[in-house]
């Protein structure tokens, strides 16, 4: 424990092995820290139906558990990690909570489609919906960008939230919130996920747009940018030195971990936030975004 790391979470350099992507939790050294054995919920979001995309493990995950500690139903949309979202499941039902999977490919504009109407057949409606899920890719120079890995990662990064965002719209009501994340790379791209990146800066202004647009029907929309998160998303996606020393050159000397995101997350799907709107919270270890 530090002074700059009072909670005393982990620090590079890490010893883990680097997997296949998306990457798995179960195989991360040290384990992504969710806030299973820290957060503590209040019913900020009482009966609250919550949609999550990407939410079997990463910051999804943490966003998940918190949601449900904090009293709200949630519908998790994943890819193809059944282990990762049955584990996201079992923490959202241990806290008293309904939790529904959806199985599904959304860069496909009408599997987009189809998960919102699942989501309304079993809840009813949607309150929250928080636009998570992310494809990122390292390269080091921009021919190794293929036409259909750049088509790919803008297909599931930007186009989904807007075909999801559409679907779920007339199913929000007045005092609804959408959360998209965004990231660092909005304002500080990394040449070496230049795909990734680019998508990241068009979720934020997509957001800024959105919240002008949606004022008048009363829901809230909002980004957050998250600097770097220890999830499996690094060890898949990322070269071994910087996975490494991930996290070390922020001024907090460390990466964040998901639970440190979620209550971000709590706060701008919570009616406390009601004139919050068009904003994006930086979550990134004392580096600032422009």
């Amino acid at each position: 424990m530090t002074a700059a790391n009072p909670r005393n979470f982990p620090q590079p350099p890490f010893d883990t092995p680097q997997q296949e992507p998306p990457g798995h939790d179960r195989d991360m050294r040290p384990r992504p820290d969710y806030g299973e054995d820290s957060y503590r919920g209040s019913e900020r979001l009482r009966d609250k139906k919550a949609l999550i995309t990407g939410g079997d493990s990463g910051i999804g995950r943490a966003v998940a558990l918190a949601f449900a500690r904090e009293g709200a139903d949630v519908a998790i949309a994943y890819l193809s990690e059944d282990e990762d979202a049955e584990e996201t499941r079992r923490l959202v039902e241990a806290a008293g909570r309904q939790c529904l999977l959806v199985r599904t490919d959304i860069s496909r504009p009408e599997n987009c489609r189809d998960l919102v109407a699942r989501v309304v057949d079993g809840f009813s409606r949607i309150d929250v919906l928080v636009n998570n899920a992310a494809r990122q890719r390292s390269f080091t120079s921009i021919e190794e960008i293929s036409d259909e890995e750049w088509e790919l990662t803008f297909a599931t990064n930007i186009s989904a939230m807007f075909h999801i965002t559409k679907a779920a719209v007339p199913h929000m009501q007045p005092g609804a919130s959408i959360i998209n994340t965004a990231s660092i790379n909005s304002d500080v791209p990394k040449p070496q996920l230049l795909a990734y990146a680019t998508t990241k800066g068009a979720i934020q202004n997509f957001t800024a747009g959105l919240a002008q647009l949606l004022a008048e029907k009363g829901i809230r929309a909002n980004a957050v940018a998250p600097g770097p998160i220890w999830t499996p998303l690094i060890p898949s996606t990322l070269p071994p030195e910087h996975v490494r020393n991930f996290g070390a050159s922020q001024p907090m000397k460390r990466p964040g971990q998901p639970a440190e995101l979620a209550p971000v997350y709590v706060l701008l799907a919570s009616d406390e936030a009601s004139y919050v709107s068009g904003a994006t919270v930086a979550v990134t270890g004392g580096e600032p975004i422009l």
